[in-house]
């Protein structure tokens, strides 16, 4: 029985998904970023231009069709870096909500489910880090050490954690009083046992369409480092290293840095058309 209520929760939601155009645009980018930062090695016309490959006699080249978004200074295709920038913005996200989201949702159950002392220190934590700026945090924690990108996914993922806390510390406070929790109390089930399969189903549905909307914010983030200087280091073509890098030749070399931000804003775009969409599918579930 549970397995068809399931089933048609699925049908539904999945229905409602594919009715929004705005879902199917957003899926439509996204799967293009993840097919070319999957393939990178394959799709990218110059390969060898993402690491330290040097030519200088193609130095400076405006678009053309031999390299659609042209060369850098030391004759690297900056369409190849661009393919292979998606392939680290993917990989700073997804380790950041990784690492972000099952602290998030552990401290936010437990402070919401057992109330007390617990909750009080671990909302209290929680607090501090929300009251300083998230930026300002990950720049002091970043600045602490040798820049790179492993630094960049620490920093980010020492602020990230609270807003999952906070949204599943509200969810499971709502839930706790609910008569199928109390029922299962009275039945004799373990704390473990509420929390896992009564309290956590409900969070899920929050819980992933957020994470969809966060992948976007994330990557900008970790762009916003690496262009200060603080994430993704030469030669690696980090978007935000690009863009930085090529605002030091505006205007004459304008396609250094107009092409990574386009492809920057393309993937943010899709994300948070896709989380849209999820989450207007979701929002009945």
């Amino acid at each position: 029985m549970k397995r068809d209520v399931l089933r048609e929760r699925f049908g539904r939601n999945w229905y409602r998904f594919r009715r929004n155009p705005i879902s199917l645009i957003g899926t439509g980018m996204v799967m293009l970023v993840l097919l070319l930062a999957l393939f990178a090695p394959f799709v990218a016309p110059h390969p060898e231009s993402a690491g330290r490959g040097v030519d200088l006699s193609s130095s400076f080249l405006p678009p053309s069709s031999a390299h659609w978004f042209g060369t850098d200074e030391v004759g690297r295709d900056v369409l190849s870096r661009v393919i292979f920038g998606y392939r680290i913005s993917l990989y700073l996200a997804v380790v950041v909500l990784v690492i972000s989201v099952p602290l998030g949702v552990f401290l936010g159950l437990l402070a919401g489910y057992l109330g007390g002392w617990v909750e009080t220190l671990i909302m209290r934590i929680t607090d501090v880090f929300l009251s300083i700026p998230a930026l300002a945090m990950a720049l002091a924690i970043c600045a602490a050490f040798t820049p790179s990108i492993d630094k960049a996914m620490l920093a980010v993922s020492c602020v990230w954690w609270t807003w999952y806390c906070r949204l599943v510390y509200g969810i499971a406070l709502s839930v706790k009083n609910e008569e199928f929790v109390q029922a299962s109390y009275l039945l004799g089930a373990s704390r473990l046992r509420i929390l896992v399969r009564d309290i956590l189903p409900n969070c899920i549905s929050p819980v992933i369409v957020k994470m969809s909307l966060d992948m976007g914010i994330v990557m900008l983030f970790g762009a916003g480092l690496s262009f200060l200087g603080l994430g993704v280091q030469p030669p690696k073509p980090g978007l935000g290293t690009m863009i930085s890098y090529g605002s030091q030749y505006l205007p004459e070399k304008w396609w250094l840095t107009v092409f990574p931000s386009f492809a920057l804003f393309f993937l943010i775009l899709g994300f948070n058309l896709f989380g849209d969409g999820l989450r207007d599918a979701l929002e009945d579930s």
